[in-house]
């Protein structure tokens, strides 16, 4: 075969010819399955062979809970840099890059809409900024968020995806755990219902804090949800820790969760639980 050429057989092809296909699939890690995005996108990030969910962005989910019409709130907040902090690269340029690569200013947006027949208040968490630590401008954002709530007796409803504490900000992060969970005092003081939903991974601080404190808890499946994660605990205890151990499922045989629910589920499971708790006789 020496005498063959693929230059001048035109094998590759040219110009107009030519059908390009990278970054339109992508592999499933749980089944295999080549899945096209756009069939991807379609199915809110789930694969429909397998029902694996992959990780749908801030923006992405306020739209696949909130009708038409919604407001975005507190875009305008942003972290800055307490502590100078500088590991391989200065906490400054990580925050322009993860501003840059998501068109958000923090990690949490918030939004005021219609879910169904219920005026609700939703902050949504993007994993893709610097993995969805919670800084002082998250804390912030999800406070304003419970005080709107709060004000305008709307159920609030909070989508965790989130590694946890920032720590470049340090001890300001983790006040911020403390701040969240205060302002959630209050929204059941004045009997204003709450639901937390947990989606892959919400671990950390996060977890510690608002992630398990609402009136009802509902995580989607597979996801891991913990304090310290599983490798940490085993080389901590030296045990082999069970199956499916911090998975969601797991967590709701074990009571720490109210409910599993697919995410193609998840708007109308919403409002089902906000029709049942708008019918409880208040506080």
């Amino acid at each position: 075969m020496s005498w063959f050429r693929r230059e001048e057989n035109n094998i590759e092809g040219s110009g107009e010819g030519r059908v390009r296909t990278e970054g339109l699939w992508i592999k499933c890690d749980s089944c295999g399955q080549v899945i096209w995005k756009a069939e991807l996108e379609a199915n809110l990030q789930v694969c429909p062979k397998c029902g694996r969910h992959f990780k749908l962005g801030a923006r992405e989910r306020i739209e696949s809970l909130l009708e038409p019409g919604f407001e975005l709130a507190d875009l305008e907040l942003m972290s800055t840099d307490p502590l100078e902090f500088v590991d391989l690269k200065p906490y400054k340029d990580r925050l322009k890059k993860a501003q840059a690569e998501t068109g958000l200013n923090d990690v949490v947006v918030n939004a005021v809409g219609m879910l169904g027949p219920h005026r609700v208040v939703v902050s949504a968490m993007e994993y893709s900024f610097i993995g969805g630590s919670m800084g002082a401008a998250a804390g912030e954002t999800l406070a304003r968020a419970v005080d709107r709530a709060h004000d305008g007796r709307m159920p609030l409803i909070i989508v965790a995806a989130s590694g946890g504490a920032r720590m470049m900000e340090g001890i300001v992060s983790l006040m911020q755990l403390a701040k969240v969970s205060a302002a959630l005092g209050r929204l059941d003081e004045a009997a204003v219902p709450y639901i937390s939903v947990l989606t892959d991974p919400t671990t950390g601080g996060v977890t510690a804090s608002f992630a398990m404190l609402g009136d009802l808890n509902v995580a989607e499946p597979g996801a891991l949800i913990g304090f310290a994660g599983p490798r940490v605990i085993e080389q901590t205890i030296r045990q082999k820790l069970p199956p499916g151990f911090q998975r969601s499922e797991f967590l709701l045989e074990h009571g720490f969760l109210d409910a599993v629910v697919n995410r193609k589920n998840l708007k109308e499971w919403l409002i089902r639980a906000l029709d049942f708790m708008n019918r409880l006789p208040a506080a």
